[in-house]
């Protein structure tokens, strides 16, 4: 007699941030299903919680001990139910989240989620493990192998972590450490498999992506347009995109990849945080309002049609309302696609915290006529589309009937009607009209 085939282990896990911490969600996901685990899109059903945080946003900890407080009655209908913290709250919060949520049974630094698997064991076995360790050898490398499982057209590939810039508002090089590139090689062993399994664009993922410099198998260091390069060589790879960038490291050879390889996508997140020298001084940026628009000239010299997106903080302590009209001025002068704004919000242990803040009131009525002068570039540049022809890479159906939606060589959303196209297919679309965060196509 056989005996019964238990039912797998569930994992519920919960992403906030950013685009890495999509990636390192997903690695997490295979690293538990090795260990006998299948996701699930309830918490309720979880066997396993991970929330993988983020603590680039305001009050980030405190969001996160919220959640933890929503989760608690879970465990407490279902005691066996154990929950992680994983990600950049993590790494700067470590012990005291044990100490402040006894619902917690492990947490988990970003760099050392490839020992979750035996964390989870040793959580099962009565213990809290904590492991926010910066270890030498790489995760990547580590992770346990799990099924390889079928792919979407679009998948996420960490080449970059960590930064050395250390501007005065950020924590990243508190959490995720110093710069680190991954060797091209292993990038291209698992650009290949996801391409294997169905992947049709890849986004090179960095805290700083620009400044790569990983391992070649010649034994020289690559730079990251010699790996976009190498890239664009793999069949059935259509399209590479690359964020987040730092305006420093746009070298020659990366801003001359822009106008020479035709799978780099026309679309570049460069941020630039203000238009203010005193500003960009005081927040440790090392480059001038100038030197970043010279940039965008030499890059839109080679890319005319190049989309631009950006990061700018307003309100940073010290910021004049001069300083802020500087900003407005640069944000005219280059023309966004779209662009992500915030207040400023001290993080512990920056250099900035300890500066006195400006008020909220005149921190909001900034950011509010930044976001508006910002909406009002994105609608016209979605509406410059409308007649033009562009490729759109079909990833899901739409809410309408033989509905289709994609996105487009310029990254904006595309709707495409009665198409007879599949996640997956890239197909050539006449934009036909323009809504608030989409556009309308047609086949051609």
């Amino acid at each position: 007699m056989t005996a019964p085939v238990s039912a797998p282990k569930k994992l519920f896990i919960k992403t906030y941030g950013c685009q890495m911490n999509v990636y390192d969600s997903e690695r997490m996901a295979e690293a538990m299903g090795a260990n006998g685990y299948v996701t699930t899109d309830r918490a309720e059903d979880a066997d396993m919680i991970l929330l993988n945080t983020c603590h680039i946003r305001e009050k980030a900890a405190e969001k996160v001990y919220s959640e933890l407080g929503r989760l608690r009655p879970l465990k407490e209908a279902n005691p066996d139910l154990k929950i992680g913290i994983a990600g950049c709250v993590a790494q700067a919060e470590g012990a005291e989240i044990l100490r402040r949520a006894p619902v917690v049974d492990l947490v988990v630094g970003p760099q050392t989620y490839h020992r979750l698997p035996e964390m989870e064991a040793a959580a099962r076995a009565g213990a809290r493990p904590v492991d926010t360790d910066f270890p030498e050898e790489d995760k990547f490398e580590r992770l346990p192998k799990g099924p390889r499982a079928s792919r979407g057209p679009t998948a996420f590939l960490t080449v970059q972590e960590g930064c050395d810039k250390f501007c005065a508002f950020c924590v990243v090089p508190y959490t995720r450490g110093a710069e680190v590139s991954r060797p091209v090689e292993r990038l291209l062993r698992e650009a290949r498999d996801l391409v294997e399994r169905g992947v049709r664009e890849l986004t090179l993922l960095g805290q700083n992506v620009n400044g790569y410099h990983g391992l070649g198998p010649d034994g020289t260091v690559w730079s990251l347009a010699r790996l976009v390069r190498e890239l664009a060589g793999i069949e059935g790879l259509w399209r590479i995109r690359y964020t987040t960038s730092h305006p420093n490291d746009m070298s020659d050879d990366l801003i001359a990849a822009h106008g020479e390889i035709d799978k780099l996508m026309p679309y570049l997140h460069l941020p630039v945080q203000s238009g203010s020298d005193k500003v960009l001084k005081a927040m440790n940026r090392k480059h001038k309002a100038e030197d970043y628009l010279r940039l965008i000239e030499r890059l839109r010299a080679v890319r005319p049609d190049l989309a631009l997106s950006g990061d700018f903080i307003v309100g940073f302590p010290g910021e004049t309302e001069a300083d802020f009209e500087e900003t407005l001025s640069l944000v005219r002068a280059v023309g966004y696609h779209s662009a992500f704004t915030f207040k400023y919000s001290a993080r512990p242990g920056t250099p900035a915290a300890e500066r006195p803040v400006l008020p909220d009131a005149v921190m909001d009525a900034r950011l509010h006529r930044l976001q508006a002068l910002i909406a009002q570039q994105q609608r016209a540049a979605q509406v410059a589309m409308v007649g033009r022809e562009v490729g759109v890479l079909i990833e899901k159906p739409g809410r309408m009937a033989g509905q289709m939606v994609g996105k487009s060589d310029h990254l904006h959303a595309v709707h495409v009607a009665e198409c007879g196209a599949k996640p997956g297919d890239l197909i050539r679309v006449r934009i036909t009209g323009s809504a608030a965060n989409s556009l309308a196509g047609r086949t051609l």
